[in-house]
């Protein structure tokens, strides 16, 4: 069974309590166990990660390399001017899936760009929890070897 990474970025612990008009009802728990419930019936060993912190989401994304499949990340406003998280999933060499549950094109302007995208293999939003889903989907298809790139 291939081990993957979840990693939720900052402030993606309060879900359903944060802007439910954006993130939903859920709580962060039952997020969580959708997505390993999921993650189970494509064949994989899920560890989930969330962190507030950019350097710990950078730290886990290193230690990922070593014993991960792959990654689906929401690096919540990370994404949209962190070089640094950038660079490490540059650098780590496995498939890493951007995804999120708000349609980041549709809000803030500041919103519409991720500097994260260019060097994950795809991105994912605005479907809500199922955002996350569709990341495991997704993930599964290029860790099979289908021809999405």
């Amino acid at each position: 069974m291939s081990k993957i990474l979840v990693i939720h970025g900052p402030n993606l612990n309060l879900l359903g309590e944060r802007e439910p008009g954006y993130y939903g009802k859920d709580s962060f728990d039952s997020v969580n166990a959708e997505i390993i419930k999921k993650a189970k019936a494509l064949g994989f060993d899920c560890e989930i990660f969330q962190s507030n912190g950019e350097g710990k989401i950078i730290d886990k994304l290193h230690v990922a390399r070593l014993d991960c499949a792959g990654v689906v990340i929401n690096a919540g406003a990370y994404t949209h001017y962190s070089y640094a998280i950038r660079d490490a999933i540059a650098a780590i060499k496995i498939p890493v899936v951007e995804v999120h549950m708000s349609n980041i094109h549709a809000r803030d302007e500041f919103r519409h760009k991720s500097v994260i995208a260019p060097v994950c293999a795809g991105q994912i939003a605005g479907f809500g929890k199922n955002s996350y889903l569709l990341g495991l989907d997704a993930l599964k298809a290029i860790l099979d070897g289908s021809d999405c790139k």
